[in-house]
């Protein structure tokens, strides 16, 4: 307080004006002069007391302040009396209470990325591994022919599946950072489900799968090859999760709220423990598969929610994932 320069020179004077009222009151009468000069004493003395009072109430503020400078935590500071000291602050909690759930929704996305980091690196160490491992038996001169062909097709698979990885991160990585364009075009339900499917035509005739589609003709809005991905995934799951000789269902129509997909596959179903967990980027479930990594029903929602869309799951009989776009 004694830094400030305004407040001497005010004590001053409001000295000087009290000292020069009490002097014309008691030339106007002794009895005056005195009650003049109590009254202007008291007057100031009331004065500098709230003028502390203030202060304090500032150093309060200030100390606050370089505590949570040093990284302490936020303490309940508002004020439910008036005046401008109790408005600056409640300003100042509602100012720090936002920046410290900042700092903890960073600390959080610094701890999932690193969560990430650490899910990528097991996710392409362990392929690569193995292809070393391969590599090194092929450059066997003794190998047998059978079993040449064999590590071959195993390296093909892994390289087949470190390429679905990078790129499936990749494409993640750039629905992240918004530098994914998606296109806002009318699509057919039924095309989208010819093109979703159109490339695990093989997978579904290795496993001698039935794949039923029914639904209505309907048009829908959105980014048809991202889309096509989104919906591509879920059959994929669909498809690894129905036992050999099994059934796929996929259905598609519209009510007043959203155009929908129904894929509804012939497996055990989702473990209820899994389905709160189920989209979140490199979780496997109790009944996934091996092969498993985890990112594809990621990248599904992530696009789906891109396009003001979502996707539900339940069980019934199986596992039934509904693709929903909204109007």
């Amino acid at each position: 307080m004694a830094r400030n320069r305004e407040l001497p020179l005010l004590i001053i004077a409001a000295s000087i004006i009290a000292a020069a009222a009490s002097a014309v009151c008691y030339w106007i009468s002794p009895v005056a002069g005195v009650i003049g000069l109590v009254a202007c004493a008291v007057i100031t003395i009331l004065f500098v007391l709230a003028i502390l009072y203030r202060y304090r109430r500032i150093a309060a503020l200030n100390d606050y302040l370089r505590r949570l400078s040093r990284g302490g935590k936020t303490i309940d500071i508002r004020d439910n009396t008036e005046g401008e000291l109790s408005i600056l602050k409640n300003e100042i909690y509602k100012a720090t209470a936002a920046l410290t759930e900042q700092a903890e929704e960073l600390q959080k996305d610094k701890m999932e990325l690193a969560a990430a980091l650490s899910d990528i690196s097991h996710q392409l160490k362990t392929p690569l591994t193995a292809l070393g491992v391969m590599a090194d038996l092929l450059e066997n001169d003794a190998l047998p022919p059978e079993k040449r062909r064999e590590f071959t097709e195993h390296l093909r698979a892994g390289l087949s599946r470190m390429e679905w990885l990078v790129l499936t991160l990749l494409k993640l990585a750039r629905l992240d950072a918004d530098a994914a364009a998606l296109k806002h075009e009318k699509a057919a339900l039924a095309g989208l489900i010819d093109k979703a499917m159109s490339p695990l035509l093989i997978p579904i005739e290795v496993k001698e799968l039935t794949v039923d589609v029914e639904g209505e003709n309907i048009i829908t809005a959105c980014d048809i090859d991202w889309t096509a991905e989104a919906l591509g995934n879920i059959i994929k799951n669909a498809i690894e999760n129905t036992p050999q000789g099994g059934k796929i269902t996929v259905t598609y129509g519209e009510n007043p709220l959203y155009a929908y997909i129904i894929v509804r596959d012939g497996g055990l179903g989702i473990d209820k423990s899994d389905l709160p967990h189920l989209f979140k980027r490199f979780y496997r479930g109790k009944n996934a598969n091996l092969n498993s990594v985890g990112i594809g029903l990621a990248l599904s929602l992530a696009v789906m929610r891109k396009q003001n869309g979502d996707i539900g799951v339940e069980n019934d009989n199986g596992a039934v994932f509904t693709l929903k776009f909204y109007h």
